[in-house]
């Protein structure tokens, strides 16, 4: 397992999706629960895109971007691992850095397509 795969995965005793944190934000209400993980979803891939091929200020911003959407679902590795690519200096850093980012936002996708799947697979169980 790479250095950065090693970090995304060393967080004991919490999930990928913080639920408390995600509860508090969406005030259990698992409509708008649904929505902004999906909101995540797309935009995280929309962020990760231009990371890698954008100018360094338009990826900076696109890295905050991400930090912050992770932080607001509670998303920590994601947010974690874009903080660590903003403050990479070294082009060896940032490679390590965005390879870790990548891997936490696959995971994180990975917890909200489940999440997601599981809302449906209840919402039909409940007609």
């Amino acid at each position: 397992m790479s250095a950065g795969l090693q970090a995304v995965a060393a967080a004991p005793g919490q999930g990928v999706i913080d639920d408390e944190h995600l509860g508090q934000v969406t005030f259990g209400d698992r409509r708008l629960e649904r929505e902004v993980l999906q909101i995540f979803r797309r935009q995280a891939a929309i962020m990760l895109g231009r990371i890698g091929v954008s100018e360094p200020t338009a990826a900076s911003l696109a890295i905050h971007t991400l930090k912050g959407s992770a932080r607001g679902i509670g998303a920590w590795r994601v947010a974690r691992a874009a903080e660590r690519l903003e403050q990479a200096s070294a082009e060896t850093e940032r490679s390590a850095a965005l390879g870790e980012l990548t891997a936490a936002t696959v995971e994180a996708g990975a917890a909200i397509d489940a999440r997601l799947e599981d809302y449906s697979s209840h919402a039909a169980d409940a007609r």
